[in-house]
């Protein structure tokens, strides 16, 4: 089967949630046989020729490199290529990206769209911007063959404002070594056990400052890791900067992939996801998958994920998330337990070969 990715800046990248899936999707799909191509947004310092990785190819498409028109013009490019090239199914990836999907269907060319959130709820998103994700949305409610959803909530969402059935497939996870604190330490001054971690986009709908400032009221000697870039929000980015100034234990690492990554997710006394938006949030399940005692909001996005096996806040409660901090920071031996919980949970209830055998089957019922 000829399969057509669209969506992504850089599949495979760590750049964020959808980028980790495509590339999960396309490299296990192209081991079982299926010609993948995922069409990957032109970027600065980004290969502007087709390529070969992981036994799929890239192709970057042209965007105009502008707020809020990135996503909207290559997603168009990329839909006219993969009409051209004959793709047999195009899977979109995200809300924004599937209003040119109308185009495919009219070349006869099956579709799926993968909600991996609300994006139209975005804090970043501006009136405009927002209205054209939500006709995104639309557009893959009403046209496209098969919807697929990673929550439950978002399910529900579906069948409640478009009455359409959409089929819950969560993202998986690939389970890796833990790493001794090595490069972290020689970085960043980090030893096992002496940090709490949020890891993710710097984004407003994230909360990253609802923790800051619930960290500051906390008393422990345990440094606050943020490790993320902006998306879109380098404002947002630089008053966090501001916002964690005045307390000394908050370090700021930016984007980190590699072993920095899984040392950081390793070595965590915890990790927290402050987020009032969230899909299915991919760090949350690498955290899990490495035995980190979890505290998220109470979104059902995160609290399905976490199913008992981590702690809650109510979302938006800076006081309450204190709370829950100074709690698990007080009892070590809860924490190893929340993370234990949490790593059978990740590796035995998400699984990627499942996951593509059941988009497999998908693009197959519809094609």
């Amino acid at each position: 089967m000829r399969i057509a990715m669209i969506g992504q800046k850089r599949t495979g990248s760590r750049e964020g949630g959808v980028e980790v899936v495509v590339g999960e999707l396309a490299r296990r799909m192209a081991d079982l046989g299926h010609q993948v191509t995922c069409y990957d947004r032109m970027g600065e310092g980004a290969p502007s020729e087709p390529y070969e990785k992981d036994g799929y190819r890239i192709v970057p498409v042209k965007a105009l490199d502008i707020k809020g028109l990135s996503a909207l013009t290559s997603s168009f490019a990329a839909t006219r290529a993969a009409i051209k090239d004959g793709a047999d199914v195009i899977h979109y990836h995200a809300e924004g990206p599937c209003v040119p999907l109308r185009f495919a269907r009219s070349a006869d060319i099956r579709t799926v769209a993968t909600i991996h959130g609300l994006d139209w709820q975005r804090a970043k998103w501006g009136g405009l911007a927002s209205k054209y994700i939500k006709f995104g949305e639309a557009t893959a409610a009403k046209c496209a063959d098969a919807l697929i959803v990673l929550s439950r909530g978002n399910q529900e969402y579906f069948k409640e404002a478009y009455g359409r059935e959409a089929t819950l497939i969560p993202n998986g996870i690939t389970p890796e070594a833990d790493l001794p604190a090595k490069e972290i330490s020689e970085r960043l001054g980090l030893t096992q056990g002496s940090y709490v971690l949020y890891l993710g986009r710097i984004v407003p709908e994230k909360r990253p400052e609802l923790l800051v400032e619930a960290y500051k009221q906390v008393k422990t000697d345990k440094r606050l890791v943020i490790a993320g870039d902006s998306s879109d929000t380098d404002d947002y980015a630089v008053a966090l900067k501001e916002a964690a100034a005045s307390d000394p234990r908050a370090l700021f690492t930016g984007h980190v992939e590699g072993n920095l990554l899984s040392e950081l997710y390793s070595n965590a006394y915890c990790y927290a996801l402050p987020s009032d938006v969230e899909g299915l949030p991919m760090s949350l399940l690498e955290a899990m998958s490495h035995g980190a005692a979890c505290i998220t909001s109470d979104i059902p996005e995160c609290a399905d994920v976490l199913q008992g096996c981590g702690l809650t806040f109510p979302h938006g409660d800076a006081g309450a998330l204190r709370d829950v901090l100074e709690g698990l920071i007080a009892d070590s031996a809860q924490a190893e337990r929340l993370g234990a919980m949490a790593r059978d949970r990740a590796i035995n209830g998400y699984d990627w070969n499942s996951v593509v055998q059941r988009t497999l089957a998908l693009y197959e019922g519809v094609a």
